[in-house]
């Protein structure tokens, strides 16, 4: 059952009148779920936006960098499960819940929501990287509620994905001379020798990508970013500058990053495989994706790309962006948005 519990005025920098900023919570499932919702005009299309992680809010990006979406839409984050906004001390003990299908439902919940709220028959949706994985697998399930769908970073096939990367970063430091880093890569070989599931349970794996991976990936340039260097500099220090977050939910960010990086949705997103799974879309279908992705490979999402079937089906590349276009190139971003899906 959904309910409306909680809105919170938050500051508007448009300072226009009937404007929207607010971080609202509604009650789904017994859990309360954080959404943060933005527009200059409460008359714009709404677009839901299902972020990455799960454990980092997308909403750190609008914050750090800033999308320009909300002058087009009426622009909602969600805070999944057990994250960021919607972190609930129970979650540590209840984490095995975080699953794909409890997932799914809290997100057509919230687009339930936001039709009801907004008087619209249908909203628009945008995946970026975790989210891809949810919202790929709601729009196959539930076309009726979406006008479009745009995939940005898609997760499609991350086995084969994981081991592009790997490659990648072993020839750019090879290329560097970077011998260490060459040698610590060297650990984990095994891991990629053949594509294979990923187990976060086993312990090489875990290490690798806890102590590892994000590193090496943002060094190389192939990570959040294209010029992002460092998750310390790039996301940690930024997270706590967030805003419309109090220091508490700035806290919880962190806490909740711990919880959920071995839920079992986790594990789901990163051995789903699209090729197999979801072959035609109902809808139209856009995807967005960095020449310099590897945290998502371009070239598994353009494959993919090739393969689906949907009435209407675009492929972007955006050439100087690794895993975030829409915040990389937003200029580029923005006019495929006005001009190719709400057609202005």
């Amino acid at each position: 059952m959904l309910k409306m519990n909680d809105i919170i005025k938050v500051e508007n920098e448009n300072d226009i009148p009937n404007s929207i900023s607010e971080k609202v919570w509604i009650e789904v499932e017994n859990t309360k779920l954080g959404l943060i919702i933005k527009s200059i005009d409460p008359e714009n299309p709404v677009l839901l936006i299902l972020g990455g992680g799960p454990g980092i809010p997308e909403y750190l990006l609008e914050s750090e960098y800033g999308s320009n979406l909300d002058k087009y839409f009426i622009l909602c984050y969600i805070n999944y499960r057990g994250t960021g906004l919607s972190f609930d001390k129970n979650t540590i003990k209840q984490k095995e819940d975080l699953t794909s299908e409890t997932y799914f439902n809290d997100c057509i919940a919230v687009a339930k929501y936001l039709c009801k709220r907004f008087h619209k028959e249908k909203i628009y949706l945008l995946g970026h990287s975790f989210g891809t994985y949810v919202g790929l697998n709601i729009t196959y399930r539930y076309p009726e509620f979406f006008h479009a769908y745009i995939g940005m970073s898609m997760i499609v096939d991350q086995n084969l994905s994981e081991q592009l990367a790997y490659q990648y970063m072993y020839e750019f430091y090879k290329g560097k001379g970077k011998t260490d880093r060459m040698k610590e890569l060297d650990k984990y070989k095994i891991l990629f020798e053949t594509k294979s599931t990923i187990n976060f349970k086993d312990p090489l794996t875990k290490q690798y990508f806890e102590k590892v991976r994000d590193a090496y990936m943002h060094e190389s340039g192939i990570g959040t970013t294209h010029e992002m260097k460092s998750v310390i500099t790039g996301i940690f220090f930024p997270s706590f500058r967030i805003k419309d977050f109090s220091l508490m939910e700035k806290i919880n960010i962190w806490r909740a990053k711990m919880v959920t990086s071995d839920a079992p949705v986790i594990t789901d997103a990163f051995n789903f495989n699209a090729f197999e799974t979801i072959n035609k879309l109902k809808i139209p279908f856009y995807v967005f994706a960095g020449k310099y992705d590897y945290t998502t490979a371009y070239s598994v999402q353009e494959k993919y790309f090739n393969r689906v079937t949907a009435p209407l089906k675009k492929f972007y590349t955006f050439e100087n962006s690794a895993h975030s276009p829409l915040f990389e190139e937003n200029e580029k971003a923005l006019k495929i948005i006005l001009q190719d899906i709400l057609k202005k």
